[in-house]
C-alpha cells in the first residue's frame, strides 16, 4: 500500500545551494554490494559490507524518493549501487517508488549480470531506462578489469534489456591506459550496430585501492583522438544543460558532414573538463545519507531521522540544508581532481553510489 495516500503536499523550496545551482537529478544507491570487482572501483578483497539493518527498506526508499520528487523538485531518479541487481527485492523497490511517484522517470545503472532474468519484470514494475557499465567486448580484457569472467552474462543482460523495451540503452565505459584504451573504436562500432548510446567516462579517483594515477587516465581529448581513426565527432545540436555528458553525433570518416549521423556518443570528463558549475545532482547512499557532491567528505543522515519519527517536512528541511552547503567544485572551492591538494574521499564509488 502506498504511503501518504490522500495527504496533500505543498511544494516548498527545492534543493538550492549557495551558488544558485538547483538539484533535480537524484542518484540513489539501493545496496553497497557488487558481484564484480572492477579495478577502478573496488579492491580485489576486503570490502566491509553494510549490515542488512543499515540498508533502507523498499518503503523507506519509496518515502525518501517521494519527498524528493513531490516536495523538493526532483525530476529524475537513477538507482545505483554497488550493483542494484544484487538486491533481491529490486522489482518491489521499483514498484513502490512507482506507486508514490507515477510520472517520475526511474533509471538504473547496472553491470547487467543477471539482468537477462529480470529485465522484463523491472520494466513491468515501472523502470523506464537502463545504463549498463561495459568496458570491453574482449573476454580476457573484461576479466582483467572486473576480476570476474562474466562478459557473456553482461551481454545476455544487455540483449534482454533491449527486448524488454529499454531503449536506447546507454553503455558506460571507463578506459585505462594500456588495458582497454585501444578498444575504444571497436566498442563504439558495437554500440552503433546494436543501437545503443555509448558514454566514455574519465577514470576518477574513487577506487577502493586508492591507486588512482593521472597518467593511467585516458582524457576526453585522448578519447576523441582514439575514435578519430575511424569516426568523426560533431557536437550534438541540443543544449547540454546540467547533463554530465557532452554529446556528439557520430559519422564515419568517409561520410559527408551533412549525411545522417550513425548515432551519438557522450564524453563525461569529470577530471579534465569538469562541469561542476552546472551540476544538478543530489546523491543518497544505501544507508540513507545525503552527499551533496560525489567527492564530498560530509554526509547527512536522513534514514536515522526517518526511523526516529521525523515528518516529511522535517526530512525535506534537513535535505535542503545538506544541499545548501554543496561545494563549488570537486569537494573543494579551489582544486581539481588532478591537483596535489585534492584529498580523495574515504569511501569508494561502490560505497557512495555512482
Amino acid at each position: 500500500m502506498a504511503l501518504n495516500i490522500g495527504i496533500p503536499r505543498t511544494r516548498a523550496a527545492g534543493l538550492v545551494d549557495r551558488f544558485g545551482r538547483v538539484a533535480t537529478d537524484m542518484r540513489l544507491s539501493v545496496i553497497d554490494k557488487c558481484n564484480l570487482r572492477c579495478t577502478y572501483c573496488m579492491p580485489a578483497e576486503g570490502m566491509a559490507w553494510l549490515p542488512q539493518r543499515m540498508l533502507m527498506t523498499a518503503d523507506e526508499i519509496a518515502r525518501l524518493v517521494a519527498i524528493g520528487h513531490h516536495d523538493l523538485g526532483v525530476g529524475e531518479l537513477r538507482l545505483t549501487g554497488g550493483e542494484p541487481l544484487v538486491r533481491q527485492d529490486l522489482e518491489f523497490v521499483v514498484s513502490r517508488i512507482r506507486e508514490e511517484c507515477p510520472v517520475l522517470p526511474i533509471s538504473m545503472t547496472t553491470n547487467a549480470v543477471g539482468l537477462d532474468r529480470r529485465a522484463q519484470d523491472l520494466r513491468d514494475a515501472g523502470m523506464t531506462r537502463i545504463n549498463v557499465s561495459l568496458d570491453s567486448l574482449h573476454p580476457d580484457t573484461f576479466a582483467t578489469l572486473t576480476r570476474r569472467p562474466f562478459l557473456d552474462r553482461v551481454l545476455d543482460g544487455v540483449r534482454a534489456a533491449a527486448q524488454a523495451g529499454f531503449g536506447p540503452i546507454k553503455i558506460n565505459a571507463v578506459l585505462l591506459r594500456g588495458v582497454n584504451d585501444l578498444e575504444a573504436p571497436d566498442l563504439l562500432e558495437w554500440a552503433i550496430d546494436q543501437g545503443h548510446e555509448l558514454r566514455f567516462i574519465e577514470h576518477m579517483p574513487l577506487d577502493g585501492d586508492r591507486a588512482w594515477r593521472e597518467d593511467r587516465m585516458i582524457s576526453a581529448s585522448e578519447i576523441r583522438m582514439l575514435l578519430s581513426t575511424r569516426f568523426t565527432l560533431s557536437p550534438a545540436p541540443e543544449l547540454r544543460g546540467g547533463a554530465p555528458a557532452e554529446l556528439f553525433e557520430v559519422r564515419r570518416r568517409r561520410q559527408s558532414p551533412e549525411s545522417p549521423a550513425l548515432g551519438r556518443i557522450g564524453l563525461i570528463s569529470s577530471v579534465t573538463e569538469p562541469f561542476c558549475a552546472a551540476c544538478t545532482r543530489t546523491r543518497v547512499t544505501a544507508e540513507g545519507r545525503v552527499r551533496s557532491c560525489l567527492f564530498s567528505h560530509e554526509e547527512t543522515d536522513l534514514l536515522s531521522e526517518m526511523r526516529a519519527g521525523a515528518t516529511d517536512a522535517e526530512i525535506a528541511k534537513r535535505w535542503r540544508e545538506a544541499m545548501y552547503t554543496k561545494p563549488r567544485a570537486h569537494g573543494s572551492e579551489t582544486v581539481g581532481l588532478s591537483s596535489a591538494d585534492f584529498v580523495q574521499p574515504e569511501r569508494s564509488m561502490s560505497a557512495i553510489g555512482g
